[in-house]
C-alpha cells in the first residue's frame, strides 16, 4: 500500500500537528502506545519542527472530565519540546466530525501527521477531517502497522477473537469469510447461535460465562497447532480475575510456543501478553484492537480513505 509517509513531507521548522494514541488508563512510560510514538517524535525534533500533539483519552462524551485529562502525559513529551493539547473528546465536535472543530484543530499546524493507528477506524474530526485541510502523511508507527497487517500471511490463518461487545459478533463472521479458521471466546459465544460453518468455531463458556471450558481450550489448541499464521484479537475470558484466567493463560502460552507467524492486538490482549512475559514470542503486537480487526477485514481504514479524497 503506497501511503504518504512522514519523510515525504517538508516538516523542517514547520508547525507539525501530530495525532497520537494516548487512550491509556494511567501513565506508564513503558506503555506500547507511548513508546510507539518515539520514532516519529525523534524525527520531527531532528527537523527542528514545532510539535503540537493531539489525542483523546477515554469517553468523556463531549464534556470536560479532569480524570481523563491529558495533562499527566505532558512531562513525558517535554523531551521533544512538544506541546500537548487537551483531550479532543472534551469537545463533542471530535466524535461528531464537526467541520468547524476540524478547522480549529487544523489552524494549530502547517502540516498533519497521523500516527494514531488505534484510532484510525473512527470517522472523527482529527482522523478524517484534518487531512482535507492540511498536507498530510502517516507517522512511522502507522506505516509499520500497515506493513505488518497487510502481509500475505502463511496459511492456514487462524484468528482468535473475543471480547464483551456485541459488535464483535459481526466482525467474527466477516473474518470467517476471509480467513481459514476463526475461534470465538470471551462473552461473544453468548450472543451467537451455533455455527454450521467449519471455519467459525464458537467456544463453550463455563457456568458463569466468564471463561471458556477446558473442552474448548483443547479444541482451540488443536486448530492453532495447524496454523501458519495466528492472529490474537482479544482475551478468552475475564483474565484479570485469577479464577477466570485459565482460558487466556493456556491459549496464549500455547500460541507463544508455536512456530507460526504471530500477531496480537488490543489493550487487554497486550496486557495479558505482558503479564505472561511472552511478548518476545510475537512477530507483531499492534497498538489497535478494533482498528486492527477492521483493517484485516477491509484492507483499509477511514484514515486511509480520508487522504484519497
Amino acid at each position: 500500500m503506497n501511503l504518504p509517509k512522514i519523510t515525504d513531507l517538508d516538516v523542517n521548522k514547520k508547525r507539525v500537528l501530530v495525532r497520537l494514541d494516548l487512550d491509556i488508563k494511567e501513565f506508564n512510560e513503558n506503555d506500547l502506545r507511548l513508546k510507539s510514538a518515539t520514532k516519529t517524535l525523534d524525527y520531527l525534533k531532528d527537523k527542528a519542527s514545532e510539535i503540537i500533539i493531539i489525542a483523546h483519552r477515554g469517553r468523556p462524551e463531549g464534556k470536560v472530565n479532569d480524570n481523563l485529562s491529558l495533562k499527566i502525559f505532558q512531562p513525558y513529551f517535554d523531551k521533544w519540546g512538544a506541546k500537548l493539547e487537551e483531550n479532543l473528546r472534551f469537545d463533542k465536535g471530535e466524535e461528531e466530525n464537526d467541520p468547524e472543530f476540524a478547522k480549529k484543530l487544523a489552524s494549530l499546524g502547517d502540516v498533519f501527521i497521523n500516527d494514531a493507528f488505534a484510532s484510525s477506524h473512527r470517522n472523527h474530526a482529527s482522523i478524517v477531517a484534518i487531512p482535507k485541510l492540511l498536507p498530510t502523511a502517516f507517522g512511522f508507527r502507522f506505516l509499520e502497522e500497515i506493513k505488518n497487517l497487510g502481509k500475505n500471511f502463511n496459511k492456514p490463518v487462524v484468528v482468535v477473537i473475543s471480547g464483551i461487545k456485541k459488535d464483535k459478533v459481526e466482525m467474527a463472521k466477516k473474518l470467517s469469510n476471509i480467513y481459514d479458521k476463526v475461534l470465538v471466546g470471551g462473552r461473544l459465544p453468548e450472543y451467537m447461535e451455533s455455527s454450521n460453518s467449519d471455519k467459525l468455531i464458537i467456544g463453550n463458556l463455563i457456568q458463569d460465562k466468564e471463561d471458556i471450558t477446558i473442552n474448548t481450550i483443547e479444541k482451540f489448541k488443536s486448530e492453532l497447532n495447524k496454523a501458519g499464521t495466528i492472529i490474537l484479537a482479544g482475551v478468552l475470558g475475564k483474565y484479570e480475575d485469577e479464577g477466570h484466567s485459565q482460558g487466556t493463560k493456556e491459549i496464549f502460552d500455547f500460541v507463544s510456543k508455536l512456530s507460526a507467524f504471530k500477531i496480537a492486538g488490543g489493550g487487554d490482549t497486550e496486557t495479558a501478553i505482558g503479564r505472561l512475559s511472552i511478548a518476545n514470542s510475537f512477530d507483531w503486537i499492534s497498538v489497535g484492537g478494533g482498528a486492527m480487526i477492521e483493517f484485516l477485514i477491509n484492507k483499509t481504514l477511514p484514515a486511509i480513505e480520508a487522504i484519497k479524497i
